[in-house]
């Protein structure tokens, strides 16, 4: 006879003090055709909602990790990467936030160049029927925000140093390829294509 299908919430506990915390244990999200799902922000799932996918047979286990999470009558390996059993198909255009703005701008002032302290200005200003577009808005940092003003490009000599328009969701993750997590477990390194030069 076999044992009875555990629940999800035998797994909702916490690890033996000898395994790693299932907290640090995320797992790495790809499509059906094995690309990760998103790449800036990575497409991560916690450890239990990863569980929960596999008990629902909505995905495929591609690789573990050592740790161990243990209910009553089963031990489970936690999944590194997983892969779903259903093509999810990407939109073709990205939702219009301020995050997608950023990324699409490479997280840089497009007036100076700036990393820090981003905000984003209306190219148009609004009080000269600029609209809050993805053509007429762009990362900004507040030091040239705040110089440039209210003024039109041309009146303020701040020209955007690329023309705003609307990115496909494929160029944005292009773009969050240049920016790699802090962290990669050594089992997504076949899954994830960061612009990094190569060793030889």
């Amino acid at each position: 006879m076999q044992d009875a299908k555990p629940d999800i919430s035998d797994f909702v506990k916490a690890a033996p003090p000898d395994f790693k915390n299932p907290e640090s244990c995320p797992a790495l999200v790809l499509n059906a055709d094995f690309r990760p799902l998103s790449y800036y922000p990575l497409s991560l799932w916690s450890w239990q909602d990863t569980l929960k996918a596999v008990f629902l047979d909505r995905v495929n286990i591609v690789s573990e990790y050592d740790t161990v999470v243990r209910s009553p009558s089963t031990d489970f390996i936690l999944p590194s990467v997983v892969s779903l059993k259903t093509y999810v198909k990407p939109p073709r255009y990205p939702a219009f936030t301020r995050f997608n703005v950023f990324l699409r701008d490479g997280f840089s002032c497009q007036y100076c160049g700036a990393p820090q302290d981003l905000t984003f200005d209306h190219v148009i200003p609004r009080r000269a029927g600029g609209r809050t577009t993805w053509e007429n808005v762009v990362a900004a940092c507040s030091p040239c925000n705040l110089r440039k003003g209210g003024r039109l490009p041309k009146q303020a000599g701040m020209v955007p140093r690329n023309k705003p328009r609307q990115p496909t969701v494929y160029e944005l993750h292009e773009t969050g390829r240049r920016f790699p997590p802090n962290y990669c477990h050594e089992s997504w390194q076949d899954y994830l294509y960061w612009d990094t030069e190569l060793e030889p």
